[in-house]
């Protein structure tokens, strides 16, 4: 199942003008960096090797520039970003999830690494401010990524940290997922203590529970999961790791 994709149209590589555009794009990335930002990421990533390092700065000024919503020059990396299709070739990446399973399918054969590598800033530059950041964030996270395009960049993209990777459902619907990693209840009503108080003071975690039930139910998951309480040293990592995520998806 196809759970991110970007379409790239480029000019030839022989071509004397160098031009890039975006096509197609489906890049769920709420909350970031999402689906969306893995593969973005992931295209970064698996091209940046290839790219003049000498443009390297100029492509990270670049993800600053359009985090901030500025007005972009052009060129840039000696490309030209553009609107108009026609004349130039196609290059389509996916994001597939395959089961609890997920992997890059990159079409390399047609386009330079950095026509490629600039079509993903400019797709994450084209989403919705409420969550640029997170995504631009797990974009300069590529630049740096000295690895395969395999299970441990798409954690580090996730922003979970190599060797701890996440399942399919965690990133296709987040907030219920968190819910039940931390074994709440998403419908439930806050208690008097931790409810409309805790509510009123640090904010709600988008239901009825309070932020203060959620911080107080990770602690004791945490603290269960944990080799020394009994849990199992092998699995702790990992859920942990999930916890962590669990957390952070629901309070922000």
């Amino acid at each position: 199942m196809v759970v991110a994709e970007l379409e790239v149209y480029h000019s030839r590589p022989i071509a004397p003008t160098r031009r890039v555009a975006l096509g197609h794009m489906m890049l769920p990335a709420d909350p970031p960096p999402g689906f969306g930002g893995i593969l973005l990421g992931g295209i970064v990533a698996n091209h940046i090797g290839a790219v003049d390092p000498d443009l390297v700065p100029d492509l990270v000024r670049l993800t600053n520039e359009l985090e901030e919503g500025r007005r972009i020059p052009q060129p840039r990396l000696r490309h030209r970003f553009q609107v108009d299709k026609v004349g130039l070739l196609r290059s389509r990446h996916r994001l597939v999830g395959e089961g609890e399973a997920l992997h890059f399918e990159f079409d390399d054969g047609h386009g330079l690494p950095a026509q490629q590598v600039l079509a993903a800033v400019y797709a994450a530059g084209q989403l919705d401010p409420a969550v640029r950041h997170g995504v631009m964030a797990a974009l300069r996270r590529a630049v740096r990524w000295q690895g395969g395009a395999d299970d441990d960049l798409i954690a580090a993209l996730a922003g979970v940290g190599v060797g701890r990777p996440l399942s399919t459902r965690a990133l296709r619907d987040p907030r219920s997922w968190a819910w039940e990693v931390l074994g709440l209840d998403a419908t439930a009503t806050s208690s008097a203590s931790t409810g409309a108080a805790a509510g009123a003071v640090h904010g709600t975690s988008g239901s009825g529970v309070g932020r203060a039930t959620v911080q107080r139910r990770f602690r004791e998951q945490v603290r269960a999961a944990h080799p020394d309480h009994g849990g199992d040293a092998e699995a702790a990592a990992q859920r942990i790791a999930e916890l962590t995520e669990a957390r952070r998806i629901l309070l922000g």
